[in-house]
Formats: structure tokens, sequence, C-alpha cells
């Protein structure tokens, strides 16, 4: 009687210990995507997601809370507890450059998160429609010098890194266009090979199945050197930019004040994932590469990052709001 009692006694207090307590993760987890359906963040928490909860034995379920560019997404996790169980997936530039781009945000970028881990880069393709008469950044800068104005450039949202990459290619260049905002990076694609914009920037993952299908005409890669999805694809930087590099960098955070322990956990699992000789190949075949590292590791990108887009964002004396 008093070993079941004892037992019964236990389980109760057990039960009642506090979720900090128990094991992490100890019950579903939410990925926030904040943007929509189909777009470089949301095609990689879709690969992701799977390898966590195999890992966990807990569902990682992907939310996509587009809106504002990914703030409406980044605010809803920056308010949401610090335990652990509500994370971010995302273009870590729009974090970066939000700050300079939007006087009035609701959340601070530089201290309202935790940084739990990079994940990928994938360049941007510099790409046109196909009806768009040229074959080399060059062309299109002649295009664009010729006809100021003229060439609307579709962009994934007001502010965010595709964008930014459009103006520093337009104050190096000396040339102007205009500026199309779409919902997201997969609506962006759609506009340009339906022929409602002309050229656009944009990461590689979410654009280059187009390129394929001959519904877009890649110009260049901005990355450093060039990939092996695209080895004939040449880079910005070799067509007369040295030194041009963008993209989308993607990231996982989560809110303010999540447990060591927890980060650490996250940061360990995602690297093992990431790291895999499934995931690399998947990764490698989309354009796309791992940028596994530690917490600390992505608190210093972000804010070398930061730094670097304010001086974008006020050289270009673009208003954004």
């Amino acid at each position: 009687m008093k070993c079941a009692f004892a037992l019964t006694l236990i389980a109760a207090l057990q039960a009642a210990l506090p979720a900090h307590a128990q094991p992490y993760p100890s019950r579903p987890i939410r990925l926030i995507v904040p943007y929509a359906a189909g777009g470089t963040s949301d095609i990689l928490a879709r690969q992701i997601a799977p390898k966590l909860n195999e890992a966990w034995g807990q569902p990682v379920i992907v939310e996509n809370k587009p809106g504002a560019n990914g703030n409406v997404g980044a605010d809803f996790v920056a308010k949401s507890a610090a335990d652990g169980y509500t994370l971010l997936l995302t273009d870590l530039g729009g974090l970066v450059i939000s700050a300079s781009v939007y006087p009035k945000l609701p959340f601070d970028p530089s201290r309202d998160f935790s940084p739990v881990a990079m994940v990928s880069y994938s360049p941007h393709v510099l790409a046109v429609h196909p009806s768009v008469r040229v074959n080399s950044v060059k062309e299109l800068i002649d295009m664009a010098r010729a006809q100021p104005g003229k060439l609307n450039f579709a962009i994934s949202g007001i502010g965010g890194a595709p964008q930014l990459a459009g103006i520093e290619f337009a104050q190096r260049t000396g040339i102007q266009w205009t500026y199309i905002p779409y919902k997201g990076g997969s609506d962006a694609v759609t506009a340009v090979a339906a022929g409602q914009a002309d050229v656009l920037f944009n990461g590689m993952l979410a654009t280059w199945p187009s390129v394929q299908g001959g519904r877009l005409r890649a110009l260049a890669i901005s990355s450093a050197q060039r990939v092996a999805a695209a080895p004939d694809t040449p880079t910005v930087a070799e067509q007369g930019l040295p030194g041009f590099e963008t993209g989308s960098f993607q990231g996982v955070v989560g809110p303010a004040g999540m447990p060591r322990a927890s980060v650490t956990k996250l940061n360990s699992e995602l690297i093992k994932v990431l790291n895999s000789a499934e995931m690399k190949e998947r990764f490698a075949k989309q354009g796309t590469e791992v940028r596994a590292g530690a917490p600390e590791s992505l608190s210093e990108w972000l804010r070398t990052e930061q730094a670097r887009w304010a001086r974008v964002v006020k050289a270009s004396g673009e208003k954004f709001e």
C-alpha cells in the first residue's frame, strides 16, 4: 500500500514539474517561416523539419506567417515564449537590413532574438524575362543606362535582401530601375517569368528551376565564385563588379533569452542534419551551400552585415515606407 502511494506521489510530482525541467524537446516545435510558401526559406524549412522530427521524435511544424517583408513573422517569434518551442527560419538579410529600412519596427533585430545557427547560403540569380534582349551584365547595364527607370525590377518585398542587391548593383553601375514589390520571392519569380516585370535578383534555390525551364534567362550569379549547379553561368564579380557578393543567407533564431541548453541542442542537431551527405548533396544540386556553425559565429555575422547594409541604405537615399 505504501509502495503504491509512493509511486502515485512520484508520478504526480513529475507531472507538476515545469516545462523547462523536462528534457528538450518534449512537445512539438513551431518553425515559423515569415514568407509565403515556395520561397527559399520555405523550401529549406520543409527539408529540415522532417529530419529534426526523426532525430527527436517530436513534430517540427512549419508555419508560414508572411507580411511586411518578413517582419510580421519575425515579430511573432520575437514576442513568443523563450522556451525553444517557437523558432524562426528566415533569410537573415531581412533581419540585418530591417533595422536600416524600417525606423518603426515593432521589434529590435539586435536584441530580441537568440541566434541558433546559420543554415545555408544561396546566391542571388540575376535573371531577366526572355523578351529582354540582353545576355550579359554589361548588356543589361547598357540597356538600363539608355532607358533610365524603364526596367521593372521585381522584388520579394520592400527593403528585403533582393531589393538591396538591386540597389547596390545600381549604385555601382550608375543605373536606375523601378522596383515592383511582390508578396514573396516565388511571386517575384512568377512575375518576371510571366513578363509582368523585366529583371530580378532572387535566391538561386527558388529561382533556378525557372531558369532551367526556360522561363527566365540567367545573366549572372552573385556568389564570389561560380557554383557547381550552374558552372556555365558567370558571377556578377567576373563581369565587371569585383567583390559583388549578395544572396540568401538562411538561418534559425529564437526569441531572446532562450535557455542556453536548448540553443546548444538545437545548434548541434542542425549541424548534424545539414552536414549529412544527403543534405549536402541535395543542397548542392539546388545551388545552395551549407553554412552551419556555432551561435557565436552567427551573432558576429549579423553584426557585420548590419553595418554593411546600413551604409548601402544610407548611400541610396531610398525611402522604404
